[in-house]
Order: structure tokens, then C-alpha cells, then sequence
């Protein structure tokens, strides 16, 4: 994507978790999130401290929470810790300052810096990519938020789109590496509103790759977008989802089971 587009979309995913604060009464503040540990404010905290952190702004000492698995969870946690006391309007006001000056330093970024070589959550790439992880990362935590209060929304336009490019394009590693689908299987996933697609894919050569859909694949996996993207977010079980009939399977089930069971693209 181009840098113009990337921050176009960003400043699309801030401004909606912005108006989406703006909306929010005290208790609402307080609510669980499907990521363990965090509160709707521990999930504006959080984006406030990776932003604060790419703009080079020191972070407060790390958290050794019991739900922070690694160094990076203990950092964040600390900057989730840092502002668990203050109201939700508060960090509201922070969460629009801080993006309001990363847009800045975005926009002033010379065309050379984009294609610079840096570390992301997914490995080395150029920050141009990293950025593509940050719209994908603030959307999906947007999300999180909405699921909390019960205000669902912002699931098409650009932001969506691209989040949503992210996790169906990891669907050939998933059935080809992670489930171990032999040469020969052809997977369909049927995606319903929202964010409705079909996707398919076959493996050949120990790979899977993408495909037109066949008429009789393997397995067919029919969900929503919504559900696949929880999913593929690590927000929800696969068995759960299939246990609560969001997942169903038409041919070969207990590869469906496998695929499912290891969607999440999320470190």
C-alpha cells in the first residue's frame, strides 16, 4: 500500500475508535474485553503506549501481570498499568493526542523511510508494512471494544478491508503448514455478512495455494466474517465458536475441526 493509503486508514481506525470514546458512559469504561486482563480503557491504553513508543516517547516500567506471557506483554502492561486509575474520558483525550501527533510524524516521513528495513510483530519488513499491522492491530482492538459495550460497527469501508485481507491470506500457511493437509485437499471457507467472501485453496507439492473455488472441495467451512475474524485473532476458541453453531462443515470435519482450531495470526 501506499504510504498515502496507509495513513489515510489510520487516521480512519483512530478518528472511529475516537467517536466510539466519545460515546462511552463511565461503567462502560470498565468492561471486560475478549483480551484477558483488559478493560475498554486497558484497550486504549494499550494503543496510546505503542503509538507513544513509536514516536521515541519514554515508556513506564513493565508489568508482570499474570496474563503477559513475554517482554513485550510486560511492556505493554505497563502501559496499560500507568493509566488504570484515571477516568475513561481522560485517556480518551490521550489516546486523540497521541494520534493526532503520530498522524504529524507520519506525514513529514520522507518517501525513503517507508521502504526502510525494521523489525514488526511479525517479523523483519519495511515499515511501511509495520504500519499495515498498525491499522490491522488498532481495527481489531476497535473491535474488542465494540463487542464490550455492545456497539457493533465499522465492519466494512477500507479499514475492515485491509484488516480482513491480512488474516484470509494466511489461510494456504494454516491448511498447508499448520493443519498438514495433504496433496490433493481443497479447502472452501464460505464467509457470510459481514465482510462476506469465498475463499479457496488446494495443496500440491506439500503447498497450499490459492485456487478458484471448487464444486466439491474437502471440506467447506461456513462461518460469518465476524466469527472468522475472532478467529484469526485469537478473540475466540474454534470449538467454542463451533460448539455455539457460528462454524459448520460440509465433507471432511474433523480437517474443518483442525483448520479452525488454528486460525489465530496474532502473536
Amino acid at each position: 500500500m501506499t504510504p498515502e493509503s496507509l495513513i489515510s486508514n489510520l487516521a480512519l481506525v483512530w478518528a472511529s475508535l475516537t467517536e466510539l470514546g466519545d460515546g462511552l458512559a463511565g461503567p462502560d469504561w470498565e468492561r471486560p474485553t475478549d483480551c484477558p486482563g483488559w478493560t475498554v480503557r486497558d484497550q486504549y491504553a494499550h494503543m496510546i503506549g505503542t503509538e507513544s513508543t513509536l514516536l521515541g516517547e519514554p515508556a513506564p516500567p513493565p508489568h508482570p501481570a499474570p496474563h503477559a506471557r513475554n517482554p513485550m506483554g510486560e511492556a505493554n502492561e505497563g502501559w496499560v498499568e500507568a493509566v488504570r486509575d484515571r477516568p475513561g474520558p481522560e485517556v480518551l483525550a490521550a489516546f486523540r493526542a497521541v494520534t493526532d501527533r503520530r498522524l504529524a510524524a507520519l506525514r513529514a516521513l520522507p518517501a525513503e523511510a517507508w521502504e526502510a528495513a525494521t523489525a514488526t510483530p511479525v517479523g523483519p519488513g519495511t515499515y511501511a508494512t509495520f504500519m499495515e499491522i498498525r491499522v490491522f492491530d488498532c481495527w481489531v482492538h476497535e473491535q474488542d471494544v465494540r463487542r464490550a459495550v455492545g456497539r457493533p460497527g465499522h465492519l466494512d469501508g477500507a479499514v475492515a478491508e485491509l484488516a480482513m485481507g491480512r488474516v484470509t491470506g494466511s489461510l494456504g500457511f494454516v491448511v498447508g503448514k499448520r493443519a498438514a493437509a495433504p496433496d490433493g485437499v481443497s479447502v472452501v471457507v464460505a464467509l457470510g455478512d459481514p465482510l462476506a467472501r469465498t475463499l479457496a485453496v488446494q495443496v500440491a507439492g506439500g503447498r497450499a495455494a490459492t485456487v478458484d473455488p471448487p464444486a466439491a472441495p474437502t471440506v467447506r467451512i461456513r462461518t460469518d466474517g465476524e466469527t472468522w475474524m475472532r478467529l484469526s485473532a485469537g478473540r475466540e476458541d474454534g470449538a467454542h465458536a463451533i460448539a455455539a453453531g457460528r462454524v459448520a462443515f460440509d465433507g471432511d470435519a474433523d480437517l474443518g475441526r483442525s483448520i479452525v482450531a488454528q486460525l489465530a495470526i496474532t502473536p
